[in-house]
């Protein structure tokens, strides 16, 4: 049921990609698509019930990796938010130029104005 809600995030976020044609509303459906897969990532990597991946000393291996949480998806999806910041900061900055170059947001207008 989460992963529904997840994959419908995303295809919220793919949505507003396709169809908009204002540039703001671009740049916030690839962030809303991005917040969708790292959710998703996160998912991937729980377990009910499971406990921080630290080993004990004298516990077994084989009773460790039975209840311990994966943190693979954690720290890519630790990376992946810093990686995004960075990448809606460039987008931003790039919808700021275009409007001050065109004077819209509208990307059919972008494309009749470059003439």
């Amino acid at each position: 049921m989460i992963y529904a809600l997840c994959l419908m995030l995303i295809a919220v976020g793919l949505y507003g990609v396709v169809v908009k044609k204002n540039v703001v509303k671009i740049v916030i459906s690839l962030a809303i698509m991005e917040y969708g897969i790292n959710l998703l990532l996160i998912l991937v990597g729980y377990r009910a019930g499971g406990h921080a991946p630290i080993m004990e000393p004298g516990a077994s291996p084989a009773e460790f990796a039975a209840g311990a949480v994966d943190p693979l998806p954690q720290a890519l999806v630790l990376t992946s938010i810093v990686i995004g910041l960075g990448v809606l900061a460039m987008m931003v900055a790039i919808c700021i130029r275009l409007y001050e170059r065109y004077g819209t947001f509208d990307i059919t207008e972008m494309r009749r104005l470059r003439g």
